[in-house]
């Protein structure tokens, strides 16, 4: 007997009841949907969270207070005053940080923002001027607050276009008086519609000077962060090295595991973005695989069944000359025609339900969220599902091939 003919009389048999076929394969049908949707959606996670973080810059690197997160109980130090002006200055000093082009400490804000009768709560973002050359976006209207200004304490601020519509709408802004957490700030720049540009949303906040924003707003003496732009993406590692040298004299650490400040460029956040994401997309597959065994148990179960009520099926095949290895590559067959089946229909509703995720979220975020399609996962469920099914149905496959002739021609 060729292994055509067991093909033939295996798919014979799935064809004579294809009800119970379709309900044996639902659990791995289930499995492989849930695999590529989880890792779909987990790699357009990865993809968005990664090109928001490109868009700050390679040269670009960022200083926060506390040691670097390692935990959920880590998070806190992020909240702590290390960073103070002394180090800023310690910063600027040519002879300590070489390749340094640019920088700008950061004090972060949500506040209500008033003019007249509205209020809307907003992101009110202390910096310099730096930060419109970061994230490359500067007025479309006005112009931005001079070093002056922030030499000055000056109550000036640029908003977003989101921020200027719910104030002011049609209305021009420039010039006007708003008030930022009672305090009143003149507009002298409004921003052009951009969206969100790495991990700021540019319509939706209101920059003003660091140093306003630290005495007049947040009436501390710290900075929530410092940003910096090398001359070039080449010298970033050296110009990271200097910075942590720099800020360790500042204060008084000898040793690296005591440092009360971290230092991240791009690469490190991009790097660490991805082990994240990785970690949490292999958990939920871990999770959705187990629907996977469930239906591996199922078709075993189910199989069994088959094999008792094809006994006399068996014992007539072995009377007219099948063997022991005919009859388990029949059952085998069946069971890996199930699993493969279930595969294949689970990749198809797998890959439907991730593009109307990614479409979904798209509008959901609206940062672009754009549909990815795991050709591996897809591959590797598929070989799965085939492997399912040799295990399971190995031991239904074995107990029909070692029926009795006689035996199997006499059971009712």
């Amino acid at each position: 007997m060729t292994l055509n003919d067991s093909f033939q009389t295996a798919l014979a048999g799935l064809q004579t009841n294809k009800s119970r076929s379709a309900l044996t394969i639902l659990g791995i049908v289930i499995g492989i949907t849930a695999i590529i949707l989880v890792m779909s959606v987990g790699q357009g996670a990865e993809d968005l969270i990664l090109n928001q973080i490109r868009g700050l810059g390679s040269q670009t690197v960022i200083v926060e207070p506390g040691r670097e997160p390692s935990g959920p109980s880590s998070f806190a130090e992020l909240f702590t005053d290390s960073l103070k002006q002394k180090d800023v200055d310690a910063l600027l000093n040519p002879s300590n940080v070489q390749g340094l082009q640019d920088l700008t400490p950061a004090v972060m804000q949500v506040v209500p923002v008033t003019f007249e009768n509205e209020t809307i709560r907003t992101n009110v973002i202390g910096a310099s001027d730096l930060i419109a050359k970061i994230l490359d976006i500067f007025p479309r209207e006005g112009a931005f607050f001079t070093d002056d200004d922030i030499r000055q304490k000056a109550s000036v601020a640029v908003i977003g276009s989101e921020v200027k519509n719910k104030l002011f709408g049609p209305s021009d802004a420039l010039g006007e008086k708003i008030k930022v957490k009672g305090r009143t700030f003149r507009i002298v720049g409004i921003l052009p519609p951009k969206g969100q540009v790495a991990l700021f949303d540019a319509d939706d906040m209101v920059v003003v000077p660091y140093t306003t924003a630290q005495q007049y707003l947040a009436g501390i003496n710290y900075f929530n962060a410092i940003m910096i732009r090398a001359e070039s993406e080449d010298i970033v590692p050296r110009v990271v090295r200097d910075i942590e040298l720099t800020l360790r004299e500042t204060h008084g650490i000898d040793d690296p595991e005591k440092d009360d400040f971290h230092v991240t460029t791009q690469a490190d956040a991009a790097e660490r973005v991805s082990a994240i994401t990785s970690i949490l997309t292999i958990l939920l597959v871990s999770v959705a695989a187990i629907s996977l065994v469930v239906g591996g148990i199922g078709i075993m179960n189910i199989m069994l069944v088959s094999v008792s009520e094809r006994t006399r099926e068996i014992g007539l095949r072995k009377a007219l000359g099948a063997t022991e290895n005919n009859i388990m590559t029949q059952f085998l067959l069946e069971a890996v025609m199930l699993t493969a089946l279930g595969g294949i229909v689970g990749i198809i509703l797998g890959a439907i339900f991730s593009f109307l995720a990614s479409l979904i979220l798209s509008r959901i975020v609206a940062l672009g969220w754009a549909f990815t399609f795991p050709v591996f996962a897809a591959v590797l469920g598929l070989g799965v599902a085939g492997l399912i099914g040799l295990v399971f149905g190995l031991y239904p496959a074995r107990q029909a091939s070692l029926k009795s002739p006689m035996e199997a021609l006499r059971y009712e």
